[in-house]
């Protein structure tokens, strides 16, 4: 779009573009760059537009991004041109994908390589390996408090380790997601000892104040986000001798967005990161990302401006890169974060689904899905160039941020259903085998969050302990119904390293002191590759598990109307435990999937006349995940305990 005052200045700023830039070869940089630069503009003026250096750091700005545009590797360029094709590559259903810690998984990058070959057996060709940057030790937040954003924990590896990996997971079709920290960085990051040494321009990196007046007005309206650990939202800094902002913990310091320097140089770093080799990037805690007075600084329209001028430059230097929205909020929120345009995400083009896990969990700790119905009938539609991260578990707490309305709906209390779920799943119960544990407790408020890995969630572990084979074979089967349900869903399924084979939670983390006071280390386990072994050995509970998922992926790659276009429709049915959603495909109606699952502990039963207009295409189905007919008796479809269907007609 040709717009007078935008484009006045990109000829100023063209004009005085330094040397080295300027005379190399830029030719689709300034193609993109002339396309995206009437946005830019728009977005960097309505953050920044009122300073008086504002031309001067719109200089920068794009200099920043002229310059890793150069250094952008000749192979990412033509992936570049490749997906500007393609521009839907990510809606496919072909992708499915695993988070994991490299050094829980493999040990270090190197190691990791050499597993390559185990993600290519299951079938995941998406690996998020979660953050792999220098920590304090003993103040890392699971890798999350960064001190260096471009050095490799040495732990892990080297840079080149990284480019080495990423080199050989694309001759495998195999893509990288990385992690960025863009809400904050460690306190004991470059910025931010040079701020605790008096230099006012790193102060001004962070939200820096010599009295408490400020900080308690923030206090006023900021909820708490780790009471027990970390309570308030503000730090004394005995060296700076200033209160700075740090929302999660006391040893990490908030990012001040309102100054431009900031935000250019987290661009710098997400486009570094982009040319190592990242197919998609990760931005964790985006909805903390603009702080404000009298708000609960998340969810701020200024925070969704930052990401659409971020996503807005990585298109002109890296456009084959996208983004994972980490924005764990009420779905009415969520949605927002892949960006307001009609059709294309302007923001982030993936974000977790985190009310459909938890609304999962729900339905395992209820052995029914009365909730599960009605939140996702009040998920928001997602943009058609947008698509969710579907996930059972992952290296975070299980929230039970429903939406107390929906509660309600389902007669429900609200609090007393929330304090059951987290009685149901610490094992507080008789009938419950979950071995859970508390995160993250409010005293305040009662409220709490969940620790623990699938499988000991599941009952598996408690099954095991006694020596329980139905109950092993019944968290079995729950453990793979789940799983079912995010790969069949609509998105991207993501699964979580150990959870392919049954892994337990890992108590072991009591023992280190920088570790025991979070329980969420229980469930991010070291791989025991002794017991993945086991994988290969019919009888084992990992066999049973791998084989199956390995199934149950390479089926779904088959399913085209399994690819996210938002042709999945929610069907009521009149019995209390079943979740059934039909599947088709955009251009050929025709071609439907239907998933009838049962949450129950007892077989269930479906009348295939009360399926509305669906009830036609299902006279004698096929299990696709099994291949084989299910139990039909009198047009009545028989499903088991615990057991899920993916049926088409013959």
């Amino acid at each position: 779009m040709y717009e007078q005052v935008s484009h006045t200045l990109l000829n100023d700023i063209l004009n005085r573009i330094k040397p080295e830039i300027s005379e190399q070869d830029l030719r689709h940089f300034y193609t993109r760059l002339g396309a995206n630069f009437y946005g830019i503009h728009c977005l960097f003026q309505k953050l920044y537009g009122n300073r008086d250096d504002f031309a001067e750091q719109a200089q920068k700005l794009v200099e920043i991004m002229a310059m890793q545009y150069i250094k952008r590797p000749e192979k990412l360029r033509q992936l570049d041109l490749a997906r500007e094709k393609d521009y839907n590559w990510f809606l496919s259903q072909q992708l499915v994908g695993m988070a994991l810690y490299c050094k829980g998984f493999a040990g270090n990058l190197n190691m990791l390589q050499q597993r390559l070959h185990y993600f290519q057996e299951l079938g995941v060709n998406l690996v998020h390996v979660m953050p792999i940057l220098r920590c304090p030790e003993g103040s890392s937040d699971g890798g999350y408090a960064v001190s260096d954003f471009r050095e490799i924990n040495p732990e892990v590896g080297t840079l080149e380790d990284l480019q080495s990996l990423a080199d050989e997971m694309k001759k495998r079709d195999i893509l990288l997601v990385l992690d960025v920290v863009v809400n904050h960085t460690s306190n004991k990051h470059y910025w931010a000892k040079k701020a605790k040494a008096g230099e006012k321009k790193y102060q001004d990196y962070y939200y820096c104040f010599e009295t408490r007046d400020v900080p308690d007005m923030f206090e006023q309206s900021m909820p708490e986000i780790f009471p027990e650990t970390a309570p308030g939202n503000f730090t004394w800094d005995e060296e700076m001798n200033r209160w700075v902002m740090t929302v999660f913990n006391n040893f990490q310091w908030d990012l001040n967005y309102s100054n431009p320097s900031v935000f250019i140089e987290m661009l710098n770093i997400i486009l570094f990161w982009a040319n190592q080799g990242a197919d998609i990037l990760r931005l964790d805690a985006v909805a903390f990302l603009w702080k404000k007075i009298g708000s609960t600084c998340q969810n701020e329209r200024e925070a969704h401006l930052i990401l659409q001028l971020l996503k807005d430059c990585c298109q002109v230097s890296a456009p084959g890169v996208i983004f994972i929205a980490e924005a764990i909020v009420a779905p009415v929120e969520v949605i927002k974060y892949f960006g307001e345009d009609a059709v294309i995400a302007k923001e982030c083009e993936i974000a977790y689904n985190a009310t459909y896990m938890a609304l999962l969990w729900d339905a395992v700790a209820t052995k029914n899905a009365r909730l599960l119905n009605q939140g996702i009938r009040s998920l928001p539609v997602k943009l058609d160039g947008a698509t969710w991260l579907n996930y059972v578990r992952c290296h975070d707490d299980i929230g039970l941020g429903f939406d107390d309305r929906d509660i309600q709906l389902c007669n429900y209390d609200p609090s007393q259903h929330r304090k059951y779920l987290i009685e149901y799943f610490t094992g507080q119960y008789d009938d419950s085998h979950a071995r859970g544990l508390p995160f993250g407790e409010n005293p305040k408020t009662g409220d709490s969050r969940i620790s623990g890995s699938l499988a000991s969630l599941a009952g598996l572990q408690h099954a095991v302990e006694t020596g329980d084979n139905e109950a092993i074979t019944a968290s079995i089967k729950l453990i793979l119904l789940l799983h079912g349900m995010i790969l069949s869903f609509g998105g991207i399924p993501l699964l979580y390293y150990g959870d392919e084979i049954g892994t337990l939670n890992d108590d072991s983390y009591r023992e280190d002191p920088f570790k025991k006071g979070d329980s969420r280390w229980v469930h991010r386990p070291s791989i025991d590759w002794d017991k993945a072994e086991r994988r290969n050995t019919p009888g084992t509970i990992e066999f049973e598990i791998f084989s199956a998922l390995k199934r149950m992926i390479a089926v779904r790659k088959e399913i085209e109307v399994f690819a996210d276009f938002n042709n999945r429709e929610l069907i009521e049915v009149d019995n209390p435990h079943l979740f059934v959603f039909g599947r088709y495909h955009i251009q050929q109606p025709s071609e439907q999937v239907l998933v009838v699952a049962n949450f129950s502990n007892k077989p269930q039963h479906l009348n295939l006349e009360d399926i509305g207009s669906w009830r036609t295409q299902y006279r004698s189905p096929v299990d696709l995940y099994r291949g084989e007919s299910p139990e039909i008796f009198k047009n009545t479809l028989v499903i088991p305990e615990y057991s899920f269907y993916w049926l088409s007609e013959r």
